[in-house]
Order: C-alpha cells, then structure tokens, then sequence
C-alpha cells in the first residue's frame, strides 16, 4: 500500500541565453514528503555506578549490565538485538571551596555502560522500558522510532519530487509561452527523516504497574529531485 505524500515543493529557473538550436533550458526542484507508521524502535538504556576505586566501580557496573542484559532476553529481546553502545570510566574528584589554594581530590570513579536495543513489537515497547528500569538501568540516552522497510519509503519520496518536478517543468513551459523537447538531466538528492507526532501510544497495564506511556508518532522521509529541460518556442 502506497504511503501518503504529505506536501511537494518546487522551484524553478528559466534560462533564456541557450543556444539558438535550443530556445531555452528550464531547471527545476522537486520536493516530497512521504510518512509513515514506524514499525520499530531503538532504545539506548544502561547503568551508572560509582565506587571509591575504579575496580569497585567496575565491578558493580558489569553485575547491574549483566542483570539488565539478561531481564532483556528475558522479555524477549533477540541475542543479535542487543549491542553495547556506550562504555566509559571516569575518575571523579571533589572541587576545593572558592579562593582555596588546594587541589581538586580524587574521591572515586564512574563507570557507565550502555546497551542499544532493537525492539521490534511496538506494543511491547512501555512494558520493556518499565522492565529496563526495574533490572536496574538508571540511564536512558535516546529512543528513535525506525521502519524496517525504509528503503520503500524513501522509493517513493523520490518518484513523488521526480513527478512534482516535471508537473512544475510543464507550468513553467506553458506560462513562456514554451514546450519541453526533453530531458536533459536528472539528479535526485539524499533524503533525510523527521518525526512526527501523533496521538499518544499508551501501553498495556501489568498488574498494579502502568507501563511506561509512549509516543510513536511517524517517521517522514524527504526527498528533492533535480531536472533539467530543454525547451523551445510552441
């Protein structure tokens, strides 16, 4: 089922200085937005975990990683779904009072670990990051809404500014005074996402607790194409 093209935009440029064989050359931009329903999601969770020495840390940190990454399989993450996506350790230090000459001191360290995970039920979304914050994660850095199909979508982005481009080639033409003789060039040009929000996505109760509320909202493709026509008197 085709997706619904949310607006095109175009410009053009009419060149009148071609050669005589040619009358003219009109360029022009076409532009389409094309949105869906995303399919599936990232989320970026982990833990943080401080300890007066960096072994202390450490040591915390894997065993709370562990039990989160376990939880996660658990609830029915593929294996080739999880991927540790951020993993630092970072000394901490107390800062010495206002005008003081003293040095800041070592007080401990921070290990951080992070882990991507591809949720590919968004039904089961909330439920899994309320699940993610029980097993322990007390840090949450991104969750970007994804299609597994995107290459269909930006497919017919380009098609819709390919067809908006040579609607706009063809008014151009005509309010001339000109017609087109052909095509001398097409470029199509990359595409880029943007979310839009929709109502939001409340996820299903489990017992007393009220899974995390979700917003899914829709993943645009945009896609803008470049033509180029030849064109002479009517």
């Amino acid at each position: 089922m085709p997706f619904p093209v949310r607006a095109a935009l175009a410009f053009a440029v009419l060149s009148l200085s071609a050669p005589a064989a040619v009358a003219a050359t009109i360029t022009v931009v076409g532009e389409a937005r094309v949105a869906a329903e995303p399919d599936s999601a990232l989320v970026s969770s982990g833990v943080v975990t401080q300890g007066k020495t960096a072994a202390d840390a450490l040591a915390a940190n894997s065993k709370a990683v562990s039990a989160l990454i376990e939880a996660l399989k658990g609830a029915g993450v593929a294996p080739r779904d999880l991927a540790t996506s951020n993993f630092s350790l970072q000394p901490q230090y107390a800062m010495p009072q206002p005008n003081s000459r003293e040095a800041p001191r070592l007080v401990g360290f921070e290990v951080t670990n992070s882990v991507r995970v591809k949720v590919a039920q968004l039904d089961q979304l909330g439920k899994l990051l309320d699940q993610m914050v029980q097993a322990g994660a007390n840090q949450t850095s991104g969750l970007v809404f994804t299609l597994s199909d995107r290459a269909q979508l930006e497919q017919q982005a380009r098609t819709a500014a390919v067809k908006d481009a040579m609607a706009q080639a063809e008014a151009v033409a005509a309010a001339a005074g000109l017609k087109l003789v052909r095509i001398v060039s097409v470029t199509p040009e990359s595409n880029s996402s943007v979310p839009m929000l929709r109502a939001p996505m409340m996820m299903k109760a489990e017992a007393a607790r009220m899974a995390v509320p979700v917003e899914a909202g829709e993943v645009e493709v945009q896609a803008r194409a470049t033509l180029v026509y030849d064109a002479e008197p009517r």
